[in-house]
């Protein structure tokens, strides 16, 4: 009722007189409200939500509301609707509704009005304290620091024509207006910590992120602060004081032709140093490493930043390397730097068909969809040519695998198979690149029927976001329409689908052992204990004999909010499983959405880094994973006694999925509901 009174209200409402100003009209409609019957409420909400619209598109008029705000709460002008309950609202999700058409956007607003009155104590709420919201502010201006200072471009200035997009801005401008910005500057920085940590190979929302932040450095925050930020500056811009000063590329190329052997050096040691803590590369750093290439071969380990294994590498494999720097190092694709040092110390160059297969990808023959989509990914005509781009891109994939993300596409299952493929079959990989490139097709045997990517249509995404890395740019289409099509022809056996998709999909590595906890008939929860128990006794170090992890498990998972309520389904690969700093077993574990913050409610709260994770992996203690899990495979040959697994452990586990994702299914245990 409450959305349907929305939709489509906006522009229909007039006021009756002319002469009455904004702010009045809203009183007006703030007054109808408050004198509404309970049962009546809905009908005059969208009144009062067309009159606070005209009054934020007004100067002043967040502040002019934010006078209203107690007045406005109590009328019941969020009742019937998901704003109700402040306590329960999520910073995450703010952006989507701020941005969203029709009436959503202006609730949304009122809603984060609302929150800056509790947080400065003008409000005092039932469900929220004045320090929760001023958490929760500090949350949502963290994470929209690009609303907060908007980009001085023309594309911004475009975009800023959005009404939306402007409303938006407006009270962004109005919560740094009433709260310090100062608040969030270590809000900022540990975000931006925690994306380096996982080593991403896109890292838009990171430049971002750092280019929003350096404006914080005007402002009054503490010195630690400051420095953090402006490594991070540094690191995108340039650390060294050639790079400072000669911003120009040009300008910066020449000052390298009149440096001498040392200063070279120098700067080589000071750009690698940068490189490796952050992630992060600067234009400046492949310009340097492109004039090294080919003047100074000897400071280009340096320049890496490489490790013994890496200088071996490089050493044994000159020649490969120096032609994959003068095709596919270049600064609009200056991320693949990073991926080139890690490559070389992943020792990837001594498969057999690595090298072969990045040579016949120089001058393979793309389709002119490919070409396309590629050379738009780097936003311009930068003098690189699509091959130059997807070299570039297949060079990151080898030296991150678990840096591939999803980006905004529901395509968990095709990005984890890019993953898993780097990782333990690159020849597959550099198979799969050209048929899709330069064939547009790729295809897959299951039980003896020979499926085509051509031949098919639709998958899980209908329209593909193109934020994504250049490998994935060229295969996530065709694999997600075949990963489609393994699901429609297993969908019917009685069983959940991925006991036969996974190692078809994937390859013959993935165990033939299969558990889900859903019955793929009834969609009810079917022997939980059992399923908890199979998977400490092959997986859990303790129980299963101490078998070991050889290759990435992928298995699903239950995604649910910070409130543990279900979300949907998600797929994962566990990497390993070890013990972290404390003592305490961990599930280590990639995860294709390259999100940071993770909270599934319940406390259950996926780390990044603090906890020996590797680049790219999350982490959770041992039976907090396993209280999100739904389906694994398992070694029938490796599993250990499921009836020695601690009641407790059991207990502990069952208890977090059923009061969290649980709650959303009928629970079956020996033939009788529960």
């Amino acid at each position: 009722m409450y959305f349907e009174i929305l939709k489509g209200v906006e522009g229909l409402i007039v006021e009756a007189e002319a002469n009455v100003s904004k702010k009045e009209a809203f009183e007006q409609a703030l007054q109808t409200l408050e004198g509404a019957l309970p049962y009546a409420k809905s009908m005059y909400q969208a009144d009062l939500f067309q009159a606070a619209a005209r009054l934020m598109d007004e100067k002043g008029g967040m502040k002019q509301l934010y006078e209203f705000v107690e007045r406005f709460d109590q009328a019941g002008v969020f009742e019937g609707g998901p704003w109700a309950e402040p306590s329960k609202l999520e910073p995450r999700l703010v952006k989507g509704s701020l941005m969203a058409s029709g009436m959503t956007s202006i609730v949304d607003i009122l809603s984060q009005v609302r929150m800056v009155a509790i947080a400065k104590g003008k409000y005092k709420h039932k469900s929220v304290s004045k320090e929760e919201a001023n958490k929760f502010l500090n949350s949502v201006m963290a994470l929209n620091v690009d609303i907060l200072f908007p980009e001085e471009t023309e594309a911004a200035r475009i975009e800023g024509k959005i009404k939306e997009k402007n409303r938006a801005e407006k009270l962004f401008r109005f919560l740094a207006d009433e709260l310090s910005l100062a608040s969030i500057s270590g809000t900022i920085i540990k975000e931006i910590d925690e994306l380096v940590a996982q080593q991403p190979i896109m890292v838009n929302r990171i430049v971002s992120m750092i280019k929003d932040a350096k404006q914080l450095l005007n402002d009054t925050i503490n010195e630690q602060d400051k420095k953090a930020i402006k490594r991070y500056v540094d690191a995108i811009s340039g650390p060294t004081k050639k790079s400072k000063k000669y911003v120009n590329p040009c300008d910066y190329r020449k000052q390298l032709k009149e440096a001498s052997d040392k200063e070279l050096e120098d700067e080589a040691k000071v750009f690698a140093k940068s490189m490796r803590s952050t992630g992060l590369v600067s234009h400046c750093h492949v310009i340097l490493v492109r004039y090294l290439n080919i003047n100074k071969p000897k400071l280009l380990p340096v320049a890496l930043g490489l490790n013994k294994k890496g200088v071996a590498n490089l050493e044994e494999h000159f020649s490969t390397i120096s032609d994959l720097i003068k095709v596919a190092i270049h600064p609009p694709m200056r991320q693949s730097l990073f991926g080139l040092a890690c490559m070389l110390e992943r020792g990837v160059l001594s498969s057999n068909p690595v090298i072969p297969g990045l040579r016949r990808l120089i001058e393979l023959d793309l389709q002119p969809a490919v070409r396309k989509v590629l050379l738009n990914s780097i936003n311009g005509d930068e003098g690189v040519t699509a091959n130059d781009i997807m070299v570039a891109g297949v060079i990151s994939v080898l030296g991150q695998p678990l840096g591939v993300g999803q980006g905004m596409n529901p395509t968990c299952q095709t990005a984890r198979g890019i993953s898993l493929w780097s990782l333990h079959a690159p020849g597959y990989l550099l198979e799969l690149i050209p048929r899709a490139a330069r064939d547009g097709d790729i295809d897959i045997m299951f039980e003896g029927i020979t499926i085509h990517s051509k031949n098919l249509s639709g998958g899980l995404v209908d329209e593909l976001h193109e934020e994504l890395d250049p490998v994935s740019l060229i295969l996530v289409p065709h694999l997600d329409r075949i990963y489609g099509e393994l699901v429609r022809l297993s969908e019917l056996r009685g069983e959940d689908v991925h006991k036969w998709v996974n190692p078809t999909f994937y390859g013959s590595w993935v165990s033939k052992g299969f558990s889900s906890t859903i019955d793929a008939l009834t969609a009810s929860v079917v022997d939980y204990r059992g399923f908890v128990r199979l998977f400490y006794s092959t997986h859990h170090p303790d129980y299963n004999n101490g078998h070991e992890l050889i290759y990435p498990n992928p298995v699903g998972i239950f995604i649910t909010n910070s409130f543990g309520e279900l979300l949907g389904l998600h797929a994962v690969s566990i990497q390993r499983i070890d013990r972290d700093s404390n003592g305490k077993y961990r599930i280590y574990f990639y995860n294709p959405n390259n999100d940071s913050s993770q909270v599934w409610g319940q406390g259950v709260e996926p780390t990044v880094s603090g906890h020996g994770e590797k680049p790219g992996e999350s982490s959770l203690p041992f039976h907090e994973f396993v209280s999100r899990l739904y389906a694994f495979h398992y070694n029938p040959y490796e599993q250990g006694d499921a009836f020695a697994v601690d009641n407790e452990k059991v207990n502990k586990t069952e208890a977090l999925a059923k009061e969290s994702w649980g709650k959303n299914y009928t629970w079956v245990d020996n033939n009788i509901a529960v």
